[in-house]
């Protein structure tokens, strides 16, 4: 008789995504998120834990399988360790009515936690896995607690409206005065806020701000990196977990898809470790293409700087130029708008006429009168460098995305589709930034800054300035700073040629 070797796949490996925003955490993803906990933790029987923002329930399900063997020996008996597990250590809350099925099938074997199959038999088809349907507080067209715009979520009752139960401070009953040793989840990334063109605004700082409330012993999540050096109304959730010395691990991950088959999040992801009664430095970890690059112990924040310098290797190069107290490159580069003419501005003729300034804008040229210029008008008529306001970020490393800077003539203008560069009294001084801008040295240093595909001058604040009297080249600027081989290889290995 042929034995048959059968794959039975983990059904929880095998989900297709909510969304984009709302993924389903893979099982390797949850351990290895949840190998940061200390070991101990496993064979405490008194230890808690919350999963606030359940979707799978795969991080319950993955704990219940830890504390059934690490309690062993405190609870011999299988089926009172099973009882004494999942009716007084694991918790959840889920996103969504789905999500609680979901959730409580892969943990209790059952949708309801009182249902015939159910491995741990509850009073109610909840158990220890809550749902409620809630509200939104609308206030000045905003609920009050997530920032949702009521115009996008003041939906009929049979919608999903993504009122999150974990930050609109309604937990659920049985919880609300509990104490957890460990809060962990996947929270949901951003919400519509009902501005144009599908524009969102980030959450999950509200679920990792909402916990820290909660004052747990250990709080894991794993959340978009962007919050980094950017993303919309994060600069003081950035401050606080920059400053925060509680957060003892960082895993990075330059592209989301290494944690989420299938799903492109420009910037990566990350997760860390919290840990209340341990204050000190963090352990960095970078994962590229399956394998981690570099791991460093530091502080997130560097002193001078209010982001955070997500490569390792950077650091030493960083230090070398600030070294040398060169004013900013961003002091020569626009804000948004150069001009003053938005991205779809329109009027404008395809032919030049008399007075008529040339115009750029996205993917063409055009000519418009003079009084149509609204701020700037003094660099009409001098030398500049036009460089796109927004471009890939590119998931894979070397970076594979290139924005080409361009000379601009004099009597020229773009749209807010460019950031100008300059003004320049000579060409050739303007032909020398561009020569200083297709180096990997420079577009090193605004990759530390740029985490997503938005380039506004802030992503040129680590750039010094140069003299542009000469034409500049990798090979100048890595003896200026004194570079050893290990910065320039690590520079090499991070930018592709522009040419």
């Amino acid at each position: 008789m042929k034995t048959l070797n059968n794959h039975n796949p983990d059904v929880l490996s095998c989900l297709a995504n909510l969304s984009s925003d709302e993924v389903f955490t893979p099982p390797k993803l949850a351990n290895d998120i949840l190998d940061l906990l200390p070991t101990e933790i496993w064979s405490d029987k008194n230890a808690t834990f919350l999963d606030p923002v359940s979707k799978s329930g795969v991080f319950l399900r993955e704990i219940a399988k830890r504390l059934l063997e690490g309690l062993k020996d405190e609870i011999p008996d299988i089926n009172k360790r099973i009882d004494h597990i999942y009716k007084n250590q694991i918790f959840g809350i889920a996103i969504t009515e789905l999500t609680s099925l979901l959730s409580r099938r892969s943990l209790y074997c059952s949708k309801h936690a009182n249902g015939k199959y159910s491995i741990v038999s509850f009073e109610d088809k909840e158990g220890n896995i809550f749902f409620d349907n809630i509200k939104h507080s609308w206030k000045n067209g905003k609920c009050s607690y997530c920032g949702a715009s009521q115009s996008e979520y003041e939906r009929d009752e049979s919608l999903e409206s993504h009122a999150y139960q974990f930050i609109h401070n309604n937990l659920p009953h049985k919880i609300k005065n509990m104490k957890f040793d460990v809060i962990i989840g996947n929270p949901p990334y951003q919400l519509s806020d009902g501005g144009a063109q599908a524009s969102a605004m980030p959450i999950y700082n509200k679920f990792v701000e909402q916990a820290k409330k909660l004052n747990p012993k250990y709080l894991t999540m794993i959340i978009p990196s962007r919050w980094f050096s950017g993303g919309k109304g994060l600069d003081r959730f950035r401050s606080e977990m920059l400053n925060d010395n509680r957060i003892r691990v960082l895993h990075d991950y330059l592209n989301a898809s290494e944690c989420f088959p299938g799903i492109t999040l420009e910037g990566g992801v990350c997760y860390f470790l919290w840990d209340r009664d341990n204050l000190g430095l963090c352990k960095v970890s970078t994962h590229s293409e399956g394998k981690i690059t570099s791991k460093l112990e530091r502080p997130l924040l560097e002193k001078g700087i209010n982001i955070f310098i997500r490569y390792n290797q950077a650091l030493s190069i960083f230090h070398k130029v600030k070294l040398k107290k060169e004013d900013s490159f961003r002091t020569i580069v626009s804000s948004r708008k150069p001009f003053g003419l938005a991205t779809n501005f329109s009027n404008f003729k395809n032919q030049p006429f008399i007075d008529s300034i040339r115009l750029y804008a996205f993917k063409k040229i055009g000519h418009i009168d003079k009084n149509k210029i609204l701020i700037n008008e003094n660099s009409i008529n001098k030398y500049k460098v036009y460089i796109s306001m927004a471009y890939g970020l590119g998931g894979n490393f070397p970076s594979n995305v290139i924005n080409i800077p361009f000379l601009g003539e004099k009597n020229t203008c773009c749209t807010e589709t460019y950031l100008l560069i300059g003004p320049f009294d000579s060409k050739k001084e303007a032909e020398n930034v561009i020569s200083y801008i297709k180096t990997k040295f420079f577009r090193l240093l605004v990759l530390l800054a740029k985490p997503t595909q938005h380039a506004t001058n802030k992503v040129y604040q680590f750039v010094p300035m140069q003299d542009f009297s000469q034409s500049w080249s990798d090979e100048k600027l890595y003896k200026k700073y004194n570079l050893t081989q290990d910065e320039i290889d690590f520079i090499e290995s991070m930018v592709r040629p522009m040419d």
